[in-house]
């Protein structure tokens, strides 16, 4: 049967609760008594899809190795996003409007928990381009605790285009740079705003800096010269999100 292998307790479940029509097949251990797994099981029969119990060793051949948890699904990938439909979002959202741009994260690792960050942090949209970056994947999904099933991913062909549509439909653009001179918790994060990170090695793109309003730096003390692409992206968001609580 077609369809990409989505695994861990938190990626199935995440599936079976956003998208159960995308679901094609789920295998449980079968000589587990782990509640969760069988709350699981009992979530899929809800949805129309039944459980198939396999051992430990069948899983592991499934995933090639990786963490399973003892939950596996067959998920048939949705079509990606249109580009029309983000403007659609941050019209709805209007002044709450808070968008992620991850310009080239290729560490899949690093994209599943910028997309938990986001997700946690009540994140309009994320985005990434098509192409040298990461896009959803098994890891992904089970990086992100079950985030990429629940959040606005976009995957665009032209970032530097897209970006300029924000700035059209009233998004400012703070991009996360550690050479920039403004410190980042004196920025205003409060109405429509993007917040734009760089690739875990050479940073923001040069087309991506241009087209910020503002460049600013996070802040450290110690003798780390920079924090991971994950970390730093859930900073701002929280900074942001603290400053959007507190002007209410």
């Amino acid at each position: 049967m077609s369809g990409e292998l989505i695994f861990g307790i938190h990626a199935v479940e995440a599936a079976l609760t956003h998208d159960p029509a995308n679901v094609l097949e789920l295998y449980i251990e079968g000589d587990s008594h782990n509640t969760r797994l069988k709350e699981l099981s009992d979530r899929a029969r809800d949805a129309g899809v039944k459980p198939h119990a396999r051992d430990k060793a069948a899983l592991d051949k499934m995933t090639g190795g990786a963490r399973h948890q003892g939950a596996v699904a067959r998920y048939r990938t949705p079509p990606p996003r249109s580009e029309s439909d983000l403007v659609g979002l941050i019209e709805k959202a209007g002044a709450q409007a808070l968008v992620l741009v991850l310009d080239g994260v290729t560490d899949p690792h690093n994209l599943g928990a910028c997309l938990r960050s986001a997700d946690a942090a009540g994140v309009t949209a994320v985005i990434v381009p098509k192409d040298k970056a990461a896009g959803i994947t098994p890891t992904v999904r089970k990086a992100s605790a079950g985030a990429a099933d629940r959040i606005a991913f976009f995957a665009v062909t032209n970032l530097a285009r897209t970006l300029k549509n924000l700035k059209d439909a009233g998004v400012w653009l703070a991009g996360l740079d550690g050479t920039a001179d403004q410190d980042f918790y004196t920025l205003d994060l409060k109405g429509p705003l993007a917040i734009v990170m760089g690739s875990e090695g050479e940073g923001m793109r040069r087309l991506t800096r241009e087209s910020c309003d503002y460049l600013a730096h996070i802040p450290m003390r110690g003798d780390v010269e920079s924090l991971n692409v994950s970390v730093a992206t859930g900073v701002a968001l929280f900074e942001a999100l603290r400053q959007r609580r507190a002007g209410k």
